[in-house]
């Protein structure tokens, strides 16, 4: 059976930081709105690293100008945790948990020109729902799809696109793939956890982007051996308990017990291209205004990192954070504009 729920000023698809922060200013600009979100609060950080210690400082990682106090210089993923729970609740927001939104599509029976938007979703238990919004806020994420090798045995129970803690991998043969900062960050963790630990990386150096406090850290390790490095190498195939690579024609098999496919992720372009939304094709991410992160649909808007598809490591908490104001400023003046003056 569908239920079908009364109409919201605006309907926000994601309780990350991004659609926290846009939930926030839709409540305290005297919009009615709600948060849709497939998983926990936060989902995407529930799943990060369980020791992870963030690049950033506390209060770039604020939102809705509630203090995020830490006895540490940056933050670990235990206190981000906390920390939005505690937004949520100091802010009583409007959240809808284990709802996946399954289509988002235009409702042509309203005749006001500004329309609205149906949103189904289907819960954890099964049941179909369907909200009803004047606008639609995509705050997806990042986090969802990682970037595939497409290599044999990149399936096997052993492999993994997500790391989370180093500690099963005590005294075992671990191969991490990537050369970015979440891949120089999982070796170096599962080295210090005493895995046996084998970097592969497709290009001749580690990225540029890396922690300046991690580069010369992992630099050194590989320097010294106590993590092996398989540089301008590529790999062409996974086996149960090994991993096959290629550098300049040779290949070469190293033993792994677990693999981290550490290559980073995409955004799920799926709903947004199904509501009509057009996808860049270089970058993947959803066309939008700069300005306002309004979609080629009017009424869709997209709010953090999914607002830059494959690009998303251009935008963090500390920027993505802001979206959500801008996109409710925009929001209020298109619905509160007479009939015959939407601003576009």
């Amino acid at each position: 059976m569908i239920q079908r729920m009364d109409l919201r000023d605006v309907i926000i698809i994601g309780a990350g930081p991004a659609g926290l922060a846009t939930s926030i200013a839709a409540s305290r600009s005297g919009l009615s709105y709600l948060v849709l979100e497939k998983g926990a609060l936060v989902n995407s950080l529930l799943h990060y690293p369980t020791e992870m210690v963030f690049f950033t400082t506390p209060e770039l990682m604020e939102i809705g100008g509630m203090p995020f106090v830490s006895p540490y210089d940056k933050p670990t993923r235990v206190e981000a945790l906390r920390y939005y729970r505690r937004v949520a609740d100091a802010t009583n927001l409007d959240i809808a948990f284990d709802e996946t939104v399954v289509a988002v599509e235009r409702d042509e029976r309203v005749p006001d020109e500004r329309g609205s938007f149906l949103v189904d979703t289907q819960s954890a238990r099964g049941v179909r729902r369907t909200f009803h919004g004047r606008t639609v806020v995509f705050a997806t994420g990042a986090y969802d799809f990682p970037n595939r090798i497409d290599v044999p045995g990149e399936d096997l129970p052993h492999v993994s696109h997500y790391y989370t803690s180093p500690h099963p991998w005590f005294r075992k043969r671990v191969v991490v793939v990537g050369g970015k900062n979440s891949a120089a960050e999982a070796a170096l963790d599962l080295y210090r956890a005493g895995a046996q630990v084998t970097l592969v990386h497709r290009h001749a150096g580690l990225g540029e982007s890396i922690k300046y406090w991690v580069k010369p850290d992992i630099e050194n390790r590989i320097k010294e051996g106590t993590i092996a490095a398989r540089l301008e190498t590529c790999v062409v195939e996974i086996r149960p308990t090994s991993v096959v690579v290629e550098r300049a024609g040779a290949r070469e098999e190293i033993p792994a017990d677990g693999v981290f496919l550490m290559t980073g992720y995409l955004s799920d372009n799926t709903l947004l291209r199904a509501a009509g939304v057009a996808i860049d094709p270089d970058t993947c991410g959803p066309k939008h205004d700069p300005r306002t992160y309004e979609t080629n649909v009017p009424g869709i808007y997209v709010a953090g990192a999914v607002s830059a598809g494959r690009q998303s490591g251009r935008i963090f908490i500390e920027n993505g954070r802001f979206h959500g104001e801008v996109v409710i400023k925009e929001i209020n003046a298109f619905l509160r504009a007479p009939t015959g003056a939407v601003p576009r």
